[in-house]
């Protein structure tokens, strides 16, 4: 059989180009193929666009959902005598805070030697804590250099730590035994050394250095402490103690920050529904049209959202988002009075929370918003069941496609049989017909006819 690019050959016929012709009208066919397949994945992302906006506000809704966040707070701090650190629900108000002393730990030192390295005697060495535990470390008669004897204690792990110093004399070596913490109760009360070691070390009380509490008042009040770090003295507060002195530490609640995660919350809802107008939009005067005019899905959720923000919560005095001076617009936004929302906050911080955030078993407006929101965007959710459902039907126009395309190949591969007998057959007519003109030539030369 001929060829494409033979075809007309025979025949003199542009069966070459009539034949692509008939190709290219066949393909049209596939155009509405086409055009379908891409307003479905248009679909899928204008989805993924709302799911964007959805988890956003999701997200500043989860802010407010939270008690803790009507509950943080802002420090103010002068003095160098300590600094602090204060967690939400901080206890608020003003301390004056003195430290008489910082907290210290015991050590004492041996008498010196002269080799750190010399075997002293086998023993022990016993010791007697602050908090009224004791305990033991044994050496043995070959393992027992201040080196030895300052690697048993350590490794002991009981709360001593042991140390050399060098104090440049003529028996240079000391044992130097520190509590590893500070404070009375991890204080050492006493130290014995047992066997040959009581002969060979003695302890200096010239170097003994007293373990102490940290000794400090607030706002009065007798403060003793262990460590320098002091923990709920202040509730809520961390105070790290540096030295001795005075400094006033003021904690406030911190209203800025309530303001904002509201404010962040109304934006965020904005965005969302100017995601959705977008997705919705239609100009008469071109035609021009958003992804999900009409869908049902959209409309489902700005039904569900707007029912949440319009229902507010029961109880308390604040039960609506116009109660905190958040207004619903007409076009579907919300708009906040800014002097309103100040007033709320700074006189009514408590029925913010409890609209926002609920109380006990209760759920806030942002809980409801919150897990409204997770059920549109879990899997099989409202989201995912519109996607899967395009998903599926992309593939259907898929297959529809693929069959459409070889039922095309194969009227093309007709077309181009019919062609290629056309073009024989002409081309055998083409002969014949100059055959028979050259035999009606010759008869005519021979009968002399011109």
């Amino acid at each position: 059989m001929a060829s494409i690019s033979a075809l007309g050959i025979g025949s003199g016929l542009e069966l070459n180009g009539l034949l692509d012709q008939l190709a290219t009208a066949e393909r049209q066919k596939l155009n509405p193929i086409a055009r379908q397949r891409q307003s479905y994945e248009a679909k899928i992302s204008a989805f993924g666009k709302l799911e964007s906006a959805l988890s956003q506000f999701q997200e500043a809704a989860a802010k407010l959902k939270e008690p803790e966040q009507f509950r943080t707070v802002t420090q103010r701090l002068t003095g160098d005598a300590l600094t602090a650190s204060s967690q939400d629900g901080a206890a608020l108000g003003t301390y004056q805070i003195d430290v008489h002393h910082l907290a210290q730990g015991y050590s004492i030192a041996t008498s010196g030697i002269a080799d750190e390295e010399a075997w002293l005697g086998g023993g022990s060495v016993s010791f007697t804590l602050g908090n009224g535990d004791t305990f033991s470390v044994d050496i043995a008669a070959d393992d027992s250099s201040l080196e030895d004897i300052r690697d048993a204690i350590n490794d002991a792990g009981k709360g001593v730590q042991a140390s050399l110093v060098n104090d440049g004399g003529d028996t240079p070596w000391r044992l130097v035994l520190a509590s590893e913490q500070s404070g009375e109760q991890a204080a050492v009360t006493d130290i014995q050394f047992g066997g040959e070691l009581s002969a060979a070390l003695s302890l200096d009380a010239a170097t003994e250095v007293q373990a102490r509490n940290a000794s400090m008042t607030i706002n009065g009040i007798s403060i003793q402490s262990q460590a320098n770090v002091v923990e709920d003295a202040i509730e809520g507060v961390s105070l790290t103690l540096s030295e001795a002195g005075s400094a006033t530490l003021e904690i406030s609640r911190n209203t800025p920050a309530v303001e904002k995660a509201v404010k962040d919350f109304v934006n965020a809802y904005n965005a969302l529904q100017k995601s959705m107008t977008s997705l919705t939009r239609f100009d008469a005067s071109t035609g021009d049209a958003g992804e999900l005019l009409g869908n049902s899905t959209l409309r489902t959720v700005q039904s569900q959202l707007r029912g949440v923000l319009s229902a507010g919560v029961e109880g308390g005095d604040l039960t609506l988002l116009s109660d905190a001076g958040i207004s619903l617009q007409l076009d579907g936004t919300l708009k906040i009075n800014e002097d309103d929302l100040k007033d709320v906050v700074s006189d009514n911080l408590p029925g913010l929370s409890r609209l926002f955030a609920g109380a006990g078993k209760q759920d806030g407006l942002a809980d409801t918003l919150h897990d409204t929101i997770e059920d549109m965007l879990r899997d099989n959710g409202l989201i995912d069941t519109a996607t899967n459902g395009l998903d599926t039907s992309i593939a259907g126009l898929e297959r529809q496609y693929q069959r459409t395309e070889e039922r095309i190949d194969a009227t093309i591969a007709r077309y181009r049989t019919q062609f290629a007998r056309l073009d024989s057959m002409v081309a055998q007519m083409n002969s014949v017909s100059s055959y028979l003109t050259q035999q009606f030539d010759m008869m005519n030369s021979q009968l002399g006819r011109k």
